[in-house]
């Protein structure tokens, strides 16, 4: 076994003359990790197989949260698909699982996201653009057409209207006849990083809470399968953030949904196992496969000891990951499949539960349906032809992995120190600590790229002539009109005292303690639309207003 000894005889006899000739460059990763020119066992001399890694499928799960992970079954290939109508995402649901995708994955556009009707006039012009219009049950009817609930996983990417798209998702199963027990799928429900780093928030953090840990209790009896939130990481790395910093922030809104839940009422065992998490994936391959090991064991250690949770599920951190739409680069973009496949990589060998992969044409346009299936051959590639799916954690052991997966637990839990001394995340964001963490990286790493420190190949460094990409997505503005349209003929065609009498219910719920899942979902089958329910609920909450922070 090498010693220090031998380590410091290697460096001055070895390498110090090799130096002299060639300098090496400086080496760090994202998140500011100094990387060594060699690891070896020394580089972690208290290393304990047993408490640090242990074996798959058993705490601290820093292997892996399955005893046989790939092996068994593969990760869930769930393609991110929505736009311009019901009707056209439909299509695409169903051409994707044509071509072997094993999940489906919503995105809704802003106005959905927002509360707002496609027919309000802060609708006007944002209708179908970045993902599906869903306005009511029948909207979601038509998307899901031809799609048997019980045979798909399916998760929305929906936050503050959570409750209500997870409403239309079990009204529309009651309708299809299909048990509650049966669904299987996740619904983001992540409200605390709409107010870090993405925006689409209606009321305030609290009420906002509350809604969220409605979902918990409600799914915990009724929907017992369902993941009732996805802890989102994604959108703070989007928005700047280093890995550690996506890790601490992505755990912190975590520990802040367990407490809420907890001071509930709610024990944390039957709710625990079915939350769920989402990162992001970078280029710097070895640090994000060291930030998904890093955050299973942090999770687990979180859940057994802070948490007291009893049963192993709940010390499990299973999460879907997404390659970053921010590292793609509109010039020469078909360098975008390289980065994507690098990004996969990590994720599959970071041991991910669930997999989208962008498409290389994503920087210049929604995807396209030809690049959507590149992003998931891709998927399907390293699935069955690379052999990294072969073995449990195929990089476990590295003397480099261990102490970075080390490292970037140690910078996690520094800030997730400093998060407990302000009083928890829900505290740190009204006092705008993520948020200046996040800005102050996201500068930096712009200065670095415009000094030419942080290279962006085809962007500052290796230019070239920008190719002709054609075959971009467009929608078709007629879209908005179509939606509206139904809209009108739903609201004309619905039993207005009715619709009238849920809403009234909807909000004497939100002014209680009574769970509003149920009300919910009694407005929904009423035909009451999004919005309308939105506005309910501003009525009771109030709305949050944008406060910037420097």
């Amino acid at each position: 076994m090498t010693t220090s000894k031998d380590k410091e005889e290697w460096r001055d006899k070895t390498l110090a003359p090799v130096l002299k000739r060639f300098p090496e460059r400086q080496f760090e990763t994202n998140s500011g990790i100094p990387i060594d020119t060699l690891y070896t066992p020394e580089d972690d001399p208290g290393f304990q197989y047993s408490e640090a890694l242990g074996y798959s499928g058993e705490y601290p799960f820093t292997r892996g949260v399955q005893p046989t992970m790939y092996r068994g079954r593969l990760w869930t290939m769930r393609q991110y698909s929505g736009f311009a109508s019901a009707e056209e995402t439909n299509r695409r649901f169903r051409y994707l699982l044509e071509q072997g995708q094993t999940g489906l994955s919503i995105a809704f556009d802003l106005p959905t996201q927002m509360g707002y009707d496609s027919d309000h006039p802060l609708a006007a012009g944002e209708v179908g653009k970045t993902g599906v219009p869903v306005c009511t049950l029948r909207d979601m009817e038509v998307m899901f057409q031809d799609i048997p609930l019980e045979r798909v996983s399916t998760s929305m990417t929906i936050n503050a209207t959570a409750p209500i798209l997870l409403a239309m998702y079990i009204a529309l199963a009651k309708r299809q006849g299909v048990p509650l027990s049966h669904l299987n799928g996740t619904i983001q429900n992540d409200i605390l990083k709409e107010y870090v780093a993405r925006g689409t928030y209606i009321f305030p953090p609290r009420p906002s809470l509350r809604l969220t840990t409605d979902i918990f209790s409600f799914c915990s009896q009724e929907v017992p399968p369902w993941n009732t939130i996805s802890i989102s990481g994604y959108h703070i790395r989007e928005a700047g953030a280093t890995a550690a910093q996506e890790l601490a922030f992505t755990l912190a809104d975590g520990i802040a949904y367990v407490q809420a839940a907890v001071e509930t009422g709610q024990d944390v065992d039957a709710f625990a196992g079915r939350l769920s998490f989402f990162f992001g994936s970078h280029n710097n391959l070895f640090e994000e496969v060291a930030k998904f090991r890093a955050a299973r064991r942090l999770w687990a250690r979180i859940m057994r000891h802070r948490f007291q949770a009893k049963d192993p599920r709940s010390w499990m951190l299973r999460f879907h990951v997404q390659t970053l739409g921010s590292t793609l680069t509109a010039q020469q973009p078909h360098n975008n499949i390289v980065r994507v496949t690098i990004q996969t990589l990590a994720a599959i060998l970071g041991g991910t539960q669930s997999l989208h992969s962008c498409s290389w044409d994503e920087a210049l346009a929604l995807p396209s349906e030809e690049s959507v299936i590149l992003s998931l051959r891709t998927q399907q590639v390293l699935a069955h032809e690379s052999g990294v799916a072969d073995t449990v954690d195929p990089l476990g052991g590295s003397y480099f992995v261990e102490a970075l997966t080390d490292a970037m637990e140690e910078r996690a839990r520094q800030y997730l120190d400093r998060i407990d001394a302000m009083g928890g995340a829900l505290v740190a964001i009204e006092r705008g600590f993520p948020q200046r963490e996040i800005q102050d990286s996201a500068y930096r790493h712009l200065r670095e790229v415009e000094a030419g420190q942080q290279v962006v190949v085809g962007v500052n460094r290796f230019p070239g002539p920008q190719p002709e990409i054609g075959g971009l997505l467009r929608i078709d503005p007629q879209e908005e009109r179509r939606q509206r349209q139904r809209l009108a003929e739903v609201k004309a065609s619905r039993d207005g005292a009715q619709v009238t009498a849920a809403l009234a219910e909807l909000e004497a719920a939100a002014r209680g303690q009574e769970n509003t899942m149920p009300h919910f979902i009694r407005c929904v089958e009423a035909y009451a639309t999004l919005g309308e329910m939105c506005d309910a609920l501003r009525g009771v909450f109030g709305e949050q207003k944008e406060s910037l922070v420097f």
